[in-house]
């Protein structure tokens, strides 16, 4: 890949965890525990693998033919899935932020979204990376800076890992009360959201993600008495990154790079991102858990990692 020019680098310690984080797209470069990988990674100065890390803003996922409806208005948005029809994850992945604020263990970054084809909409987005002795915490926020109401939606395209374990020696033990169903070949809704209870797409239990492969959009409807839901990628021995969202997170999109599906990452063949959401695919047209900033409006929301040693 060629590199990107100036890209900054920021490394975070706290305690036994160590994390970089870039600036084009905030992306989560690296996330270990005492050398213990817990994300995957790419060079510095690369474009990430199946955009690995990256921030999805100001909408995860997909907006059908790129066409919405917003308080009786159409936008339509530049294709940038053509061989979808879709438009997809938003304008800020593959842009340089800007530096609000460093400490060791600190980065926080900020993005003018900026008005673009089928998007009159001014916001501004701010994403906080932070180590604590007890993992990472990532903090959103968006801001609604113009003088009409604006829809929202966001997401984190992270990819999680046990150090070195193969995926298909690994379980997934997943919160998730239903999942939506998709047309697998626009990865667009195509039917309501139904339990996965009882499914093949149960993980309340661990399950070895051998053969598995997942593009898959769940609620998270099973928190924990903190009001946080957590997802586990378990290797053999017992070991765990957990990946944990607040119910602003609502949503998660697990998704399997596969070499079989001509989607492998780099260096590791099969590989899982659990992405946090704040609404589903295409909740631009759906209005599911679609975010709607009113003028001067500001919204707030948290996730995070953490290493469970065996």
């Amino acid at each position: 890949m060629a590199p990107m020019a100036d890209v900054q680098s920021y490394l975070l310690t706290s305690g036994r965890y160590r994390a970089e984080v870039a600036s084009t797209g905030a992306g989560l470069r690296m996330l270990e525990f005492d050398g213990v990988p817990l994300t995957e990674t790419w060079k510095v100065g690369e474009k990430p693998p199946l955009s690995a890390g990256l921030v999805l803003a100001p909408w995860p996922n997909r907006v059908a033919d790129g066409t919405f409806t917003f308080e009786g208005t159409e936008h339509r948005l530049e294709i940038t899935e053509p061989s979808r029809n879709n438009a997809s994850h938003g304008f800020v992945r593959r842009v340089d932020w800007t530096l609000v604020d460093r400490s060791p263990s600190r980065v926080e970054q900020s993005v003018d979204v900026g008005q673009h084809e089928g998007w009159p909409y001014r916001l501004t987005v701010t994403v906080a990376h932070e180590l604590t002795e007890d993992g990472l915490v990532v903090t959103a926020t968006a801001q609604n800076d113009g003088d009409t109401d604006a829809p929202y939606g966001m997401g984190f395209h992270t990819f999680v890992r046990v150090g070195d374990v193969p995926l298909d020696d690994c379980a997934l033990e997943f919160s998730a009360g239903t999942r939506l169903q998709l047309d697998p070949v626009r990865n667009l809704p195509n039917g309501p959201s139904v339990p996965t209870a009882g499914s093949d797409y149960d993980f309340t239990e661990p399950k070895s993600l051998k053969g598995i492969w997942l593009d898959t959009p769940f609620s998270a409807e099973l928190p924990d008495p903190d009001g946080r839901a957590r997802h586990y990628l378990r290797s053999p021995d017992g070991a765990a990154t957990i990946l944990w969202t607040d119910r602003e997170f609502d949503w998660v999109q697990v998704f399997t790079a596969d070499p079989a599906k001509d989607q492998a990452y780099p260096d590791r063949g099969r590989a899982l991102a659990i992405e946090p959401m704040t609404c589903p695919p295409d909740a631009f047209n759906s209005e599911i858990d679609l975010l709607v900033l009113k003028p001067g409006e500001s919204w707030t929301g948290t996730w995070g990692m953490e290493y469970r040693a065996a």
